[in-house]
């Protein structure tokens, strides 16, 4: 059938005008179907109980589930090269630790480069890391504690998540500062870890505030200082590390991150959401009962905290030795 000339013309006009629309207004909102948030450690603990708590709400805010993933191993490696692995779309996220900066010095060889290959997307929260000890254990303050283990070497358990964890470096910078011998005992992640040594099986463990201020409040473990440079508002009445042993600091924090090439556009909408999440009242105040202080901030900003972070416990891995397993 031949068109009218001025019909032609309109359609081929209309036609014309198509590619000057952009691309992205043929795309669906992101996100388009469940986002796979992959965690490095066994459920139960600290990055189980965040994930938990930010998955509810970015799942409210963003209508799309946000899977909670535990793929522990190898400290965080298993979890972090699925997420180097996976398709930079924005469905698979990673939850980010400590962990991660430490193991850049600790391996010598891992399939990945962590600042290369994931994409900093948002900060999370901070929080110390707390000195506790099974109440059998006679010491009531640092300095007691100092004075037995030194009085003990080599008899007192310390308790860590795995080797290459923030638990661990904690206590291995407090035994290189303080000049105490006491031995090192991994687990293969927070509960089991805590576990033991409520019942006594160990007897320190340098852990995370959000895994244990319920035992502390309730009795079952001692507080003998947090880690923090200076006290934790959920515990003031714990001293810090660095009171009696100046210069010490160690703290844990997390934060979201996504594979490389991750368009920048849903970068910035979970950055912004992320942020939405940790400013609601309800969430901070929630995040503060657990002993942690929000830590918003940008993409660029989390990656400035993830340069620092490595740089930092590099220094401590290769002044005490410390090898992965």
């Amino acid at each position: 059938m031949k068109l009218p000339r001025r019909t032609f013309l309109h359609l081929a006009a209309g036609a014309a005008a198509l590619p000057a629309v952009p691309p992205i207004a043929w795309a669906q909102p992101y996100p388009t179907r469940p986002v796979r948030w992959i965690l490095g450690f066994t459920s139960g603990g600290t990055t189980d109980i965040i994930s938990r708590l930010l998955g509810q709400r970015l799942s409210e805010q963003l209508g799309q589930p946000f899977i909670i993933e535990s793929r522990p191993g190898a400290g965080t490696n298993i979890a972090t090269e699925a997420v180097v692995r996976a398709p930079a779309d924005g469905h698979t996220l990673l939850f980010v630790s400590a962990s991660n900066a430490i193991n850049a010095t600790l391996y010598d060889k891992l399939n990945f480069n962590f600042i290369r290959d994931i994409a900093p997307v948002a900060s999370l929260v901070r929080a110390p890391n707390v000195m506790v000890v099974n109440p059998t254990v006679p010491a009531k303050t640092v300095p007691e504690f100092i004075a037995y283990a030194k009085a003990n070497p080599g008899k007192i358990n310390m308790a860590s998540p795995g080797i290459g964890t923030t638990p661990h470096l904690a206590g291995e910078l407090f035994k290189t500062m303080t000049g105490v011998n006491i031995q090192h005992v991994p687990y293969r992640g927070a509960a089991p870890a805590l576990t033991d040594l409520i019942a006594g099986q160990v007897q320190l463990y340098f852990v995370t505030t959000p895994a244990s201020i319920d035992y502390i409040r309730t009795g079952k473990l001692r507080a003998l200082a947090v880690t923090t440079a200076t006290r934790s508002e959920a515990l003031p009445d714990i001293p810090s590390v660095s009171e009696f042993v100046p210069g010490y600091e160690a703290s844990a924090w997390w934060g979201v991150g996504a594979p490389k090439d991750t368009p920048a556009d849903i970068v910035e909408k979970l950055n912004k959401e992320i942020n939405a999440a940790l400013a609601d009242p309800k969430m901070t105040a929630r995040l503060a009962d657990l002993g942690c202080t929000v830590l918003a901030g940008s993409p660029s900003d989390f990656g400035k905290l993830i340069a620092e972070e490595t740089e930092k416990w590099g220094k401590v891995v290769k002044s005490t030795g410390i090898k992965a397993e």
